[in-house]
């Protein structure tokens, strides 16, 4: 039997990395500067929280110029959203049963 617990993935047990893909949930794509801004981190931390998503797959990279600077927007991969919304649900499961148990109510066949 397979606990509720499965669904969580462990990239996500960082707050940097989670928060990334939680504006990436809402927002098309962000750049290195608004995702530094977001977070108040250094530029090094930010770069390996970054790419340790990206190296997952969940996130991609577009790299273009603005002018003569370099632009680096991020966005989330479909392989991203899937395992987000995987580790929201198990989360929300575990919020639900833990609420069930505050009030009582046990759904569970005896």
């Amino acid at each position: 039997m397979k606990t509720v617990i499965d669904g969580l993935h462990r990239v996500f047990e960082h707050r940097i990395r989670l928060g990334i893909m939680s504006v990436l949930a809402v927002n098309d794509t962000l750049d290195f500067n608004s995702l530094k801004a977001y977070f108040d981190v250094t530029d090094g931390n930010l770069a390996s929280n970054l790419k340790t998503l990206e190296n997952e797959n969940f996130i991609g990279v577009k790299k273009a110029f603005v002018g003569k600077k370099p632009n680096t927007k991020y966005f989330m991969t479909e392989t991203g959203k899937k395992a987000f919304d995987r580790h929201l649900q198990t989360l929300e499961a575990i919020i639900q049963r833990r609420n069930k148990g505050l009030t009582g109510k046990n759904t569970s066949p005896n």
